[in-house]
């Protein structure tokens, strides 16, 4: 059996569509189990029924137009457990439903599993038998480990739009589709997709129509020419080093681009109006996939000479192609992946949001994003990346959502709320100058995190009292090398000199995780408890000393740097930083023969043996700060980042309120203030827990500094308290959520926590 599912496997990822792929799993399940009927039936989501989409057994012509509802016949029932039925005589079950299109009067026997990805039944998979059978349960587990494998197929199917139609014929309608992710940078946007892609992937690469034929044939004809002519360079290159049989390799790559041959197809897909990436995509996927596909290995490795072949002539194509990209007011940016350095490249006053497949929510390039005020959702994972090349697109990053090919109704209700939070953030610039004071004189201490100078400039118009987190890992970032000593003094002192004398606290590098430098790779199973953050300073003492002078010859004549240490779990690393803290000060007090300020060095709280062991930390650091977002994961063992369980990620849960209040509370019998820097900082609702809680300060985006004022300086310092109080005493989150958001809003403040949202008659209104 598992040769069986391994080989079905295999095929199935071979199949170039949907269907094929459904047609070779009936096909395949019937011959291992011997059985006489295998069918898939996959939820029709718009009428609620499941169709009848493959089969073998059955009658061929029911295929596509019988359907079941939910609660209709065995299948309905399989799909309202969401288990296994097993029967050896269906007919006589109260639920038997008999369809006569199908033929199916005859078989007795029924074994049905439910397909289901991430909690939702996608559909179900069905075997019968004539004579009265039960199936045993090495089949019943056959089946329920296929229908496993193929959900994931159905499941990426339905978010190309293989099961409805994403993309419209032209002259069609094409319909509307939701797409869930992570949100990155808050708000929303509406314009076209513009789909990015990374040089010679050829995967990545989308359809994309074109009026001007001639055109994309010319620079496709101009590209083989290139890569001709590069075969044959190596060729006579090789002349002497290899075999003359070894070297008709290069001349089966040359065959291999004739007009009847690989070169010939891409011309006529070229002809039906894809532009010439596009076609030769679409062209090496099906020659690929022809070559898998074989049995004879030998054959079966040609597949790596194609995709070579198909890499060079993309390469030559981009590099045609590269310089003239357009980019349109309000493009909505789209990949699988879009890096920190190809979001600084683009010209950004054409950006209207950002979308990609994968990445994380604290991703440098969503802290970038974040910084610049690009509304940005990440791990969108279903998105269908290559059929979205100007596709009008709403991005509602409050709300993770993505609408392609949204409604009129859903787009004037969108242009309302961005002319509503547009008329919001003007109204805002009232609060900058003003203190973040309760109007009962509870005063708490707002600061900005940076990384960018784009985040001072928009930290300083938006009143920051300093800076509570420098992420110092971004310059790191943005070279492919390792900065020098005297790079990263220039960019900490304009970090330091713009906010004087307010206090900057900058962050020792923090890598590792999801955070990892191009020139310094880190490949581990388990990343986010691995190497990163402090341990990797401390195990290279170099790459600490160099930054840590750096920020003190920065400091010089300032006197308001202080320094935060990240991913702290022991006390011992504390005092080791702390002895090359002050070896450094000794060092730089020498060479620049002046006496040097000795900064406050604080530590980050963001696993639970800091949590646990806070009133020992405390005892030593001099200040400490709340890595919220960290902390939060780490406590719930929960990745916000994986679309499978962010939904669980919560900042309200009791256990994550009861251990800031705990931070606070041992903190402050330390005789030391306390910070947090993470997105609880940021948002509303927990803000005026924090303060409540007691923190000192808390930094967030330069994008949340008005708002959050204007929340403090609404809600009474005793509603507060009030809150919180109430808050710790509930065991559940969302119930918590609901208590504050409530409040809030009888606060006159609803547009603030969700403004995508209205409150009507006590309900929340989309």
């Amino acid at each position: 059996m598992l040769d069986i599912l391994r080989k079905l496997v295999h095929d199935i990822d071979a199949a170039p569509t949907l269907t094929v792929a459904l047609d070779v799993i009936v096909q395949s399940v019937g011959d291992a189990l011997k059985t006489e009927v295998c069918s898939i039936y996959l939820l029709d989501e718009r009428s609620s029924r499941y169709v009848l989409m493959a089969t073998q057994g059955l009658n061929a012509e029911a295929v596509g137009t019988v359907s079941l509802g939910l609660s209709e016949g065995l299948v309905g029932l399989v799909g309202q457990r969401e288990e296994l039925i097993n029967l050896e005589d269906a007919s006589s079950h109260p639920r038997y439903h008999y369809l006569p299109e199908t033929g199916e009067e005859r078989y007795n026997s029924f074994l049905g599993v439910p397909i289901m990805n991430r909690r939702k039944v996608l559909g179900v998979m069905v075997v019968q038998q004539q004579d009265k059978r039960r199936f045993g349960e090495a089949e019943e587990a056959f089946l329920v480990t296929l229908s496993a494998q193929i959900s994931g197929v159905v499941a990426h199917a339905k978010a190309l739009g293989q099961l409805e139609n994403l993309h419209a014929p032209k002259g069609g309608v094409a319909s509307p589709r939701i797409f869930h992710g992570v949100a990155g940078a808050s708000g929303i946007a509406i314009g076209r997709a513009v789909v990015i892609y990374p040089p010679a992937d050829l995967e990545s690469v989308p359809d994309r129509a074109t009026e001007d034929i001639n055109g994309e044939l010319a620079l496709f004809n101009k590209a083989l020419v290139a890569v001709r002519s590069e075969i044959q360079h190596l060729d006579s290159k090789m002349a002497t080093s290899l075999m003359p049989e070894e070297r008709a390799l290069f001349e089966v790559y040359l065959r291999m681009l004739d007009d009847n041959a690989l070169g010939g197809e891409i011309v006529e897909h070229i002809h039906t109006g894809n532009w010439a990436q596009g076609a030769l995509r679409a062209v090496i996927d099906d020659h690929m996939q022809s070559f898998a596909a074989m049995d004879d290995p030998y054959l079966r490795e040609r597949m790596a000479d194609v995709r070579d072949l198909g890499r060079r002539l993309l390469a030559h194509l981009q590099k045609q192609t590269s310089p003239n990209r357009d980019f349109p007011e309000s493009s909505i940016l789209i990949g699988d992946d879009i890096s920190t350095a190809t979001l600084v490249e683009m010209p950004l006053e054409n950006i209207a949001a950002i979308v990609t497949t994968t990445g994380a929510a604290n991703s440098h390039m969503a802290i970038i994003a974040r910084a610049l005020g690009i509304p940005t959702v990440v791990g969108v994972a279903e998105l269908p990346v290559g059929n979205l090349d100007d596709a009008e697109m709403i991005v509602d990053a409050y709300q993770a959502r993505v609408y392609v090919h949204p409604s009129r109704e859903l787009r004037k209700r969108y242009k309302e709320i961005i002319k509503e939070e547009r008329q919001l953030v003007a109204g805002l610039d009232a609060y900058r100058d003003l203190p973040a004071e309760t109007p009962d004189g509870h005063r708490i201490t707002l600061y900005v995190n940076t990384g960018l100078m784009a985040d001072v400039a928009r930290g300083r118009e938006r009143g920051a009292e300093g800076v509570g987190l420098y992420r110092s890992e971004i310059p790191f970032m943005l070279r492919d090398r390792f900065p020098s000593e005297e790079e990263q003094r220039n960019i900490y002192r304009q970090q330091l000199e713009a906010f004087a004398p307010y206090p900057v606290t900058m962050r020792m590098l923090d890598i590792g995780g999801d955070k990892d430098l191009p020139y310094f790779p880190i490949d581990e199973v388990n990343p986010a408890l691995g190497w990163r953050g402090i341990r990797i300073t401390l195990d290279h003492p170099e790459i600490f000393m160099v930054q840590i002078r750096a920020m003190l010859k920065a400091d010089i004549g300032l006197n308001n740097l202080q320094i935060l240490l990240p991913m702290i779990s022991s006390v011992f690393e504390i005092e080791e930083a702390q002895h090359l803290l002050h070896r450094a000060v000794s060092e730089v007090q020498e060479e620049e023969k002046t006496t040097i300020h000795t900064p406050k060095l604080g530590i980050m709280v963001e696993v639970p043996s800091a949590l646990i062991q806070i009133k020992d930390l405390a005892q030593i650091a001099d200040f400490v700060s709340v890595g919220s977002n960290d902390l939060t994961q780490y406590l719930l063992a929960v990745d916000r980042n994986n679309s499978r369980v962010a939904d669980l990620y919560t900042p309200y849960h009791p256990a994550v309120l009861r251990s800031l209040q705990y931070v606070v509370k041992e903190t402050h019998a330390a005789g030391k203030k306390v910070s947090i820097c993470g997105e609880m900082a940021g948002d509303p609702g927990t803000a005026i827990l924090l303060m409540a809680m007691g923190f000192d300060s808390l930094s967030m985006s330069a994008s949340n500094l008005l708002k959050i004022r204007k929340v403090l300086r609404t809600v009474p310092f005793s509603i507060a308290k009030n809150l919180l109080d109430q808050a710790l005493a509930i065991d559940n989150a969302a119930v918590i959520r609901s208590m504050v958001e409530l409040e809030l809003n009888r606060l006159g403040l609803w547009e603030l926590v969700r403004p995508t949202q209205k409150p009507v008659g006590g309900k929340v209104m989309a």
